[in-house]
């Protein structure tokens, strides 16, 4: 079996995989292009959705018409488009994807909410309450590109610096352990203690 063979069977979660891990760096560039040009056309210069694509489409269509007529004139066969399609096990497996990213969020925020973790849920409520400040700031296409951005490196420089982040991010986890256990020793002890003795004091007076 051929190598393109080989890569055009690859599953689209270990394409995805690689194009953020820099792995395949043409594709990588070409996504980071193309999401840097929509961005500028409809940030920078104000283009909205519709012409951005009505522009890509038309010159793609005005590209091709050139290199079949031009190859027409030099005697040899236009190409062939009839391999250009999205086969049917890719949309497939995008599709799994999708759906196995979104149960796995279900499930996350389902157990966050129902274990008695109080650092994952304060972590967690932190995090979405950043998200909700954040999104005031931007639109969701400077979001997207951020994202996009961001994903393009952040896998990449965790793969390179793993060692070091999982040391400082151990420290990190001990520290805020350790001011957990403080303000559940110091405050949260202390307010069920004084719960319990009003009780006994109710408890006390309605005896007597």
């Amino acid at each position: 079996m051929s190598t393109a063979s080989q890569s055009s069977s690859l599953p689209t979660s270990d394409t995805l995989k690689d194009i953020f891990l820099w792995r395949r760096k043409k594709l990588s560039v070409v996504v980071l292009s193309v999401a840097t040009a929509i961005w500028v056309l409809m940030e920078v210069y104000q283009f909205n959705f519709i012409t951005v694509i009505s522009w890509t489409a038309m010159f793609v269509v005005v590209v091709l018409f050139l290199w079949a007529n031009i190859l027409r004139l030099l005697g040899k066969e236009p190409p062939n488009m009839s391999g250009l399609e999205i086969p049917e096990e890719s949309a497939i497996e995008s599709a799994n994807c999708v759906r196995a990213w979104i149960g796995e969020g279900i499930r996350w925020v389902f157990r966050v909410s129902a274990e008695r973790d109080w650092f994952a849920f304060a972590g967690t409520a932190s995090g979405l309450w950043l998200l909700s400040y954040v999104g005031k700031l931007f639109d969701l296409l400077t979001l997207l590109y951020i994202g996009i951005i961001m994903g393009m490196t952040v896998p990449a420089l965790y793969i390179k610096f793993e060692e070091q982040i999982k040391r400082i991010w151990e420290r990190v986890k001990m520290q805020c352990r350790r001011l957990y256990d403080m303000v559940d020793e110091k405050v949260v002890k202390n307010m069920k203690n004084r719960v319990v003795k009003m009780k006994e004091v109710e408890t006390e007076k309605k005896a007597e």
